[in-house]
């Protein structure tokens, strides 16, 4: 007793209010548990996938681990699929400065996923290929998901405690009336496939090159006009957790988000993922190449659900999976307001880069002390650097000289996405 009473008093005592609020720093802090499944039927071999659990912010830092999952649904071979599953997660990486905290690198994270899928495009384009590819990307940090896409693969979010909500938008030029107003504004020509005597059919394509998309990596054949500039949104979960369905064109051809999300309910993810391509062969049949992971969210100390829903439910795997009897709906209501909220941090969608890179918030200098370009990350003395804002519409709101900076390279490449110059396409 004597020596741990000293021991005791050679520790500084922490006052109760200090130690409250350090547990509930703590309680905030504590990642939820991710699993995750994936199933898929093949038909022409161009879906690709991309699941990795072992990313770290911090290299050799295990308390900073985050995942990424990713679909690409290639078009005109599987060239751009592979090329862009390889790269694009090193090329937004390599995108966020160094020695940014967690916060700071989420906020960081929305511009990098822009930079990393341009610059993914373009050395994509270098190699002279004419595929491409979709690309929905899904990082999971803790309680916080943040989503960019191209294309028309999909990522929905169940909170299973309310709606469904799509964190992704599809980029087909028949739904999208913004982005066939945009390719038509920066040179391109939107129609249907015409046939002898003139009759039209099928979906509206931009031409050259029949694309149905009007966002993508790849497609050098079509024109600099269809831009590889993802939709981004970044929401954080309550406590309650959540389940992201990340799928291919050939789930969603066949069933809504809603469908998808109940066909679903109170498996676990692996099961999950394959009932979902179950349910969609089931509708529609094996017409395309059909892609699905199911991402799994969830608290803590709640314990893996089971193959099948229990009969009886407690009040937390309830919320995850909207499974509640009459009995305690009335209990829960209350209790959904309070933990069901998703809170959104960041959504844009813009095509123009300039609105997408921002001011020189970020902005960091490379390691010998140059600075960098904004995309591709390639040093550049100050002489050599070309503002994102230079001859913009938004010079008058932001300096033309003030960074974000581009190199050359990049400056034309920004400047055939918006149709100021010739993309240097040539079709036979």
């Amino acid at each position: 007793m004597a020596s741990g009473e000293g021991r005791r008093h050679h520790h500084n005592l922490v006052p109760l209010a200090a130690l409250i609020s350090r547990e509930m720093r703590n309680e905030k802090m504590e990642k939820p548990t991710v699993r995750y499944g994936h199933a898929a039927q093949s038909r022409k071999g161009e879906d690709y996938f991309l699941i990795k659990t072992d990313c770290q912010r911090v290299p050799g830092n295990p308390s900073s681990t985050f995942s990424a999952f990713a679909i690409f649904d290639g078009h005109n071979g599987n060239a751009a699929a592979i090329f862009t599953r390889e790269n694009l997660l090193s090329h937004v990486l390599g995108a966020i400065p160094r020695g940014l905290g967690r916060e700071e690198w989420l906020q960081a994270l929305p511009r990098a996923l822009v930079a990393g899928f341009v610059k993914t495009d373009k050395e994509f384009q270098s190699r002279g290929e004419t595929s491409g590819t979709t690309a929905t990307f899904v990082i999971v940090d803790g309680w916080t998901v943040t989503v960019a896409s191209v294309g028309d693969s999909r990522c929905i979010l169940d909170t299973q405690g309310g709606a469904v909500s799509t964190l992704t938008v599809d980029h087909r030029l028949e739904e999208n009336v913004e982005e066939r107003e945009r390719v038509t504004a920066s040179g391109g020509e939107v129609g249907r496939l015409s046939i002898v005597g003139g009759t039209e059919i099928g979906p509206l394509r931009c031409w050259p090159g029949g694309l149905c998309l009007s966002r993508s990596i790849g497609d050098m054949d079509v024109g600099e006009y269809i831009v590889p500039i993802p939709y981004v949104k970044q929401v954080k979960l309550s406590n309650a957790g959540g389940r992201l369905i990340i799928a291919s064109d050939g789930i969603w051809d066949a069933m809504s988000s809603d469908m998808a999300a109940k066909s679903c309910r109170g498996l676990p993810a692996e099961l999950a993922a394959r009932q979902v391509v179950k349910e969609a062969l089931r509708t529609r049949g094996l017409k395309d190449d059909t892609t699905c992971i199911v991402v799994d969210i969830i608290p803590p100390d709640t314990t893996v659900q089971p193959s099948t829903p229990p009969k009886k439910q407690n009040k937390l795997r309830a919320l995850l999976f909207r499974k509640k009897s009459c009995a305690s709906a009335n209990k829960l209501s209350k209790k959904l307001s309070a933990v069901g909220i998703v809170e959104e941090l960041f959504e844009e969608g813009s095509a123009m880069l300039a609105e997408r890179l921002g001011n020189d918030d970020f902005m960091a200098q490379s390691t010998s002390g140059l600075f960098m370009c904004a995309v591709c990350q390639v040093d550049l003395a100050p002489s050599e650097g070309i503002s994102v804002h230079a001859g913009s519409i938004f010079s008058m709101s932001s300096k033309p000289w003030q960074g974000p900076f581009l190199c050359a390279d990049c400056r034309n490449k920004k400047d055939a996405m918006e149709g100021k110059r010739p993309s240097g396409v040539k079709v036979a």
